[in-house]
């Protein structure tokens, strides 16, 4: 039987990411993943489907983890500018980095990056296990060590397990902690497309009836990825479509901005559910990223969100640990907790909100909305506040804080 202080259930991103960060704290870290990553990353492979906007707060994470510069020799496409209107209206914001004295706002980059560059690192770190291929079968509660059985039959003790195993979460289940979820009753289309007009380093997001459609731009000037989030129904009609009939209707549903469009990859469909975990720490547990909860993805803040459970959590169970308390007793987990269910809460809520007043052609909440949007892109202060938002740097730990960056001025 192995003996660590720390099992962190799931080694996608999420995962991945508190293991690097608790290197060097002393704690004997074990990661449970049942799927390694399929093959090394080679720049000559297509753009995958599955792309995240990776913000400013997360940026400063991946850094002080020390993979940021593999993610960028990889592959990353940072944004200079963000657009969003309102469509057939006269509703229309936009963001530019270099009005702020920035370089960019974000990056976009494959999740796949992401998590090779961080599997890679840990891989290699003296502090941190990884177990693979394998999951978890069973965990037993003990006062004072969880005992965990594997899938292959290898048997653990933890003083704390986390649970960073996504939205359909085996460990949340077998702990059972009760989930408030909803249907948004959309499936968002992702895909990738090859644009006629070049699109300079933009992000873009139409909102159009009841649909709301993002084209965000990678490394080629272009190439961008599509997310689409539609009614079920429509988002099924799209995803079938013969692809000269879909090109015709994505130009024109994105207003011909960048031209005309065209599919270069599969399409995939994905439902969305958002999802709020009752607890996001129990004895001897801690729920991390979309084990904790789920969003919409229109303002692409989903694993932003979860990379900053990691960094409270990091900066928890080090301070715990130092001052030698117990890293699995839930009264110490209490301030994580607390911390991470706020911030998660204001965001659901403001997505849930943004996504009704944007829902539908209804003319007194277009007009209403549209005013709203002139009014943020106009109003002096209104901006930086909301850039700062998008870009997380008001959702940042205290010790994070303390790392050096040029966002600080925003």
């Amino acid at each position: 039987m192995q003996s660590f202080d720390v099992v962190i259930a799931g080694g996608g991103m999420v995962g991945l990411a508190l293991a690097c960060g608790l290197q060097g704290s002393g704690l004997r870290i074990a990661v449970v993943e049942e799927y390694p990553p399929a093959k090394i990353f080679d720049s000559n492979d297509e753009h995958a489907l599955r792309v995240s906007a990776i913000n400013a707060a997360s940026e400063r994470l991946l850094t002080y983890l020390g993979v940021w510069q593999s993610i960028l020799e990889m592959r990353a496409s940072p944004y200079q500018g963000m657009e969003v209107w309102d469509q057939d209206s006269f509703g229309r914001i936009q963001f530019n980095a270099s009005e702020h004295g920035l370089t960019h706002l974000g990056h976009i980059i494959e999740n796949h990056v992401i998590r090779q560059a961080l599997w890679q690192h840990a891989k290699n770190l003296p502090e941190v296990t990884i177990l693979t291929p394998s999951s978890l079968n069973n965990v037993a509660w003990g006062e004072n060590e969880a005992f965990i059985t594997l899938s292959d039959g290898r048997m653990l003790t933890s003083r704390l397990v986390v649970g960073a195993d996504g939205a359909h979460s085996w460990l949340r289940h077998h702990a059972d902690i009760p989930l408030t979820f909803w249907d948004y009753e959309h499936h968002a289309l992702v895909a990738t497309i090859r644009t006629a007009e070049p699109h300079e380093s933009v992000a873009r997001q139409v909102f159009h009836g009841d649909g709301i459609l993002a084209f965000l731009p990678l490394s080629d000037p272009h190439l961008c990825s599509i997310v689409w989030s539609l009614p079920a129904e429509s988002a099924q009609q799209l995803n079938i479509m013969e692809p000269e009939r879909f090109n015709r209707q994505l130009s024109v549903t994105f207003d011909m901005r960048l031209g005309q469009c065209e599919l270069i990859s599969d399409r995939q469909t994905l439902p969305l559910m958002g999802r709020y975990a009752r607890n996001f720490a129990a004895h001897r547990l801690a729920l991390l990223g979309d084990a904790a909860h789920t969003i919409h993805p229109l303002a692409g803040q989903g694993v932003n969100l979860g990379f900053m459970d990691v960094a409270e959590l990091i900066g928890e169970l080090n301070r715990l640990n130092r001052q030698g308390k117990d890293i699995g007793q839930y009264l110490y987990l209490g301030r994580y907790e607390r911390r991470r269910k706020h911030s998660a809460a204001i965001m659901l809520a403001g997505m849930q909100g943004f996504r009704q007043l944007f829902d539908g052609n209804n003319p007194a909440k277009k007009l209403l909305r549209d005013i709203g949007i002139a009014l943020a892109d106009h109003l002096p202060g209104v901006k930086p506040q909301l850039l700062r938002h998008a870009m997380g740097l008001n959702d940042l730990p205290d010790w994070l804080i303390s790392q050096t960056s040029s966002v600080e001025k925003i």
